[in-house]
């Protein structure tokens, strides 16, 4: 699960360099991990809005290294078919690793907007913050109704428009070309955007922010971020001045907004 991708490139060339490997995004989970207010942990929060039955088949769509599973294996042994999929080859490895060989999981590299799969084929789709990538967002969508049985459901987190992001963008005074969030798919837009495929939609936030002690695991995390490519031109100690200027004694606190949708192809 790609859980922290906030401020996440429009390019999709960005983003298969962006997410060639893991390192990146082990950095940014890392990051919220340890300085994030909620510590039931945004993956938990995710999988505790999940309706899980045994034997049902389950496909994650942009499953990162997988750590949405890790530690779940009691979960992963109730499902009939777990199959995980990522467009990056490298962050699949990463996956197998973290989770392993497991007579009932797949690894497959697939795209949302053009899936391998019969229609009808999962009692539940995950599609966790990445949907804001996919270039042609609704032909993605109703590749997922596609595939889901006319029962399933469809889980897919996200990010808001009110984030730490945006505010560290009006510290540094970035604009336009230097700053280009991906609103593409977001808490604010989400649900008309499922709507055009699914009968029945539900927000859900996630209450949660940053308390953040050392600067410096805030520099490398703004320095993982490609729509804050632009802060790689500031030299490291004005970067840390600036920042310092809206702290308070040493601490930086900042704001996080995420949520997640549940989608139904039929009314309740």
């Amino acid at each position: 699960m790609k859980n922290i991708n906030i401020g996440s490139s429009n390019n999709s060339d960005e983003v298969k360099e962006q997410y060639k490997t893991s390192k990146g995004l082990d950095i940014r989970i890392s990051f919220h991990d340890k300085y994030s207010t909620n510590k039931q942990g945004y993956g938990n929060w995710i999988v505790s809005n999940y309706e899980l039955f045994d034997g049902m088949t389950v496909l994650e769509l942009g499953c990162g290294t997988g750590s949405l599973w890790i530690g779940r294996d009691e979960v992963l042994g109730s499902f009939g078919k777990l199959v995980l999929t990522d467009f990056s080859e490298g962050m699949l490895n990463t996956a197998r690793e973290n989770i392993g060989n497991r007579n009932n999981i797949e690894y497959r590299v697939a795209d949302i907007q053009n899936l391998p799969f019969e229609d009808n084929s999962f009692d539940m789709v995950i599609a966790n913050s990445m949907l804001y990538h996919v270039p042609d967002i609704n032909k993605g969508i109703n590749e997922v109704r596609r595939v889901l049985k006319d029962e399933g459901t469809f889980y897919c987190a996200t990010l808001g428009e009110n984030n730490f992001v945006e505010k560290l963008a009006e510290w540094f005074r970035l604009s336009g070309e230097n700053f280009n969030p991906n609103h593409n798919f977001t808490m604010q837009n989400g649900e008309q955007i499922l709507g055009a495929a699914f009968s029945n939609v539900e927000a859900r936030f996630y209450a949660d922010s940053l308390h953040v002690t050392d600067i410096d695991d805030l520099v490398n995390y703004l320095r993982s971020l490609a729509s804050l490519k632009a802060l790689n031109d500031i030299p490291l100690e004005r970067l840390k001045e600036i920042i310092m200027e809206h702290s308070v004694n040493g601490v930086v606190d900042l704001p996080k907004e995420y949520g997640i949708f549940i989608a139904k192809g039929y009314e309740l």
